[in-house]
């Protein structure tokens, strides 16, 4: 039997990028110590404030199918977080509660893109986005960035690959670079968007995690709120990533047929783990601040080893909880200087090229293990990378 090219070709190949990851992971069940550095996951759990909530809503008998586009109190509140940080005037009618900021992606691209139209994302790449744009039936096209760009997305690329596209994800504060777009470079990609006349699917759910700089949503920029789509996302920002809660924000008819499209999937979102959602967006910047600090810590000690040595380079790290290690100074692959890392030296992080051609050379690190394992991994990386240097050298 015949299985569809959608669902066989969200993956061509069959490689995801994700096998350094599965390795690590295969060498932990054997019994392995591991460092891992792998994924976006917190070192710390959800908050306790945040579990009673969602303890109490559930034994006051908030378990049954809560309303597909979200309760009205988590719908008001998300609304009026982004109505604060954009300056846009948004109501509950503009926001669909979804389960995570993965299925937002999807159903933003179903909503926007026909079977065969071009979705445009930016490389490098959260290892999601090219499957989530062919699961949705269009042909995933990247746009290039470069290191020498500080992976700053350049509009005259973008508008290049535009010919027959309808939309266009971007990610900031960025995941894998940690790079955050400055406001020169989203008004740049604003007027491509409007020239072109695309979508433009803005996936904000780093907003909490700016080390330098601003996030700027590109809502707020004149003449894009009606071509906007916002994904966003409690896993980050509130240490939430098992609770499986987001969102769309966007024109109110496309949230409309967005919430058709919840019926027939999804069917919404269990509503104990909204209520503690509300709870959380609700209680002060301080929580947000807390669940951030760690990151910020980590990236300051980072940046202060990484200047005490030439061999490995640092991508601007504003934002975010992760690194981008330049590695190329070794001859290695990304993928190269992974495996052998974790061979050497039993360290797992995430080749670049898991994220696309443009991070070749590269490799992700994960800041979420505690400051003092992490900084003795990290000062190892450098080690074992001027180590690979200097024997490339000498050959």
């Amino acid at each position: 039997m015949k299985l569809s090219q959608r669902i066989t070709h969200l993956t061509p190949g069959g490689n995801d990028g994700w096998d350094v990851f599965y390795r690590a992971r295969r060498m932990i069940s054997e019994g392995h110590a591991i460092t891992e550095l792998t994924i976006g996951e917190h070192d710390i759990r959800t908050d306790p404030s945040i579990l009673q909530a969602m303890d109490l809503s559930a034994r006051q008998g908030h378990t049954g199918y809560a309303m597909v586009p979200g309760t009205d109190l988590l719908r008001d509140t998300v609304a009026a977080r982004v109505q604060a940080r954009t300056g846009v005037p948004t109501l509950r009618r503009n926001v669909l509660i979804t389960p995570g900021g993965q299925a937002a992606l999807f159903a933003a691209h179903v909503a926007v893109c026909n079977p065969g139209d071009v979705g445009l994302f930016l490389d490098p790449y959260y290892a999601t986005y090219p499957g989530t744009i062919r699961g949705a039936g269009a042909i995933a096209r990247p746009v290039q960035t470069t290191a020498d760009d500080a992976f700053q997305p350049r509009a005259e690329r973008i508008d290049e690959a535009a010919e027959g596209a309808v939309s266009l994800l971007i990610n900031t504060p960025n995941n894998p670079t940690g790079v955050t777009y400055s406001r020169q470079t989203l008004e740049e990609i604003a007027k491509v968007c409007r020239r072109r006349d695309l979508w433009l699917i803005s996936d904000e759910v780093y907003d909490t995690q700016v080390w330098e700089g601003d996030h700027i949503s590109p809502r707020s920029l004149p003449d894009m709120v009606e071509r906007t789509l916002i994904v966003g996302s409690m896993s980050k920002s509130h240490a939430m990533t098992g609770s499986r809660c987001g969102w769309i924000v966007g024109p109110e008819d496309v949230i409309s047929h967005l919430i058709n499209l919840a019926t027939h999937t999804t069917y919404g979102v269990p509503g104990f783990i909204q209520d503690a959602a509300s709870f959380a967006l609700t209680a002060g910047v301080a929580m947000e601040e807390e669940i951030a600090a760690p990151f910020r810590r980590r990236r300051a000690k980072a940046v202060e080893i990484l200047a005490a040595q030439n061999t490995v380079g640092l991508v601007p790290a504003q934002g975010a909880m992760y690194l981008m290690l330049d590695i190329r100074a070794t001859g290695q692959s990304g993928e190269g200087f992974a495996n052998a890392l974790l061979d050497r030296h039993a360290i797992a992080v995430m080749p670049g090229e898991s994220f696309g051609d443009a991070a070749a050379g590269h490799i992700r690190v994960a800041m979420t293990i505690d400051d003092d394992r992490f900084a003795s991994a990290l000062q190892t990386i450098c080690n074992f990378a001027s180590e690979l240097a200097d024997r490339r050298a000498a050959e």
